[in-house]
């Protein structure tokens, strides 16, 4: 209702200025304003869902890991495989080494959710595996983030405690996290925001 309200307050003031001026009148000083003020609004508005848009397309594409050292990735990016398969249920150590109880347990869950049970992990078996987690959650898939939150900060650092448990400290490292790669900042760690991070975007 209030994006259909601003965009016919839009179209009136505008066509209220442009009708008066084509007649030769006196455009009033708050109808004038109105109309690009107005626009000015949507337009920003529109901008920054166009930068999103932009961000997201910007991602690298979701990590894929298998059995075996999977050089081309850090440590981090496994840690997070094994956090969220322990979420699904899985009683991995988190080591970061993709052995083959960590295979085992890929197989599991892809069999469990119909995908194609080869034990390597790609963007259907991220996109399955991944749990949204905001203020006020808790568990591996919060450990996912908090370690991949100290992965950033000094790399490898420890800015956040790995405790599961999801509180003001890692809302607050999320948005700014967030903020940086141009999403929404709601602190809210979805899908996108899952992909910067087992992509290790900003991670440099």
């Amino acid at each position: 209702m209030t994006t259909k309200k601003t965009a016919s307050t839009v179209m009136l003031a505008t066509g209220l200025a442009t009708a008066t001026l084509a007649a030769g009148l006196a455009l009033p000083v708050s109808t004038a304003a109105a109309a690009p003020a107005a626009t000015a609004s949507v337009t920003s508005t529109v901008n920054v869902k166009a930068m999103r848009v932009a961000s997201a397309q910007a991602l690298q594409p979701w990590p894929v890991l298998r059995q075996g050292t999977n050089s081309a990735w850090p440590r981090v990016t496994v840690r997070s495989l094994q956090y969220l398969l322990n979420a699904r249920g899985a009683k991995l150590t988190v080591d970061g080494i993709f052995g083959a109880k960590t295979k085992a347990a890929v197989v599991t869950f892809q069999r469990a959710h119909h995908l194609p049970a080869d034990g390597v992990i790609g963007a259907k078996t991220w996109g399955a595996l991944i749990v949204t987690v905001k203020l006020g959650s808790t568990g591996s898939a919060v450990r996912a983030v908090q370690d991949q939150a100290n992965f950033r900060n000094l790399r490898n650092g420890h800015s956040l405690n790995v405790d599961g448990i999801f509180g003001q400290q890692t809302q607050s490292w999320v948005r700014g996290f967030q903020q940086a790669e141009g999403f929404k900042a709601d602190g809210i760690v979805g899908p996108l925001t899952w992909q910067a991070l087992v992509t290790e975007s900003l991670s440099g």
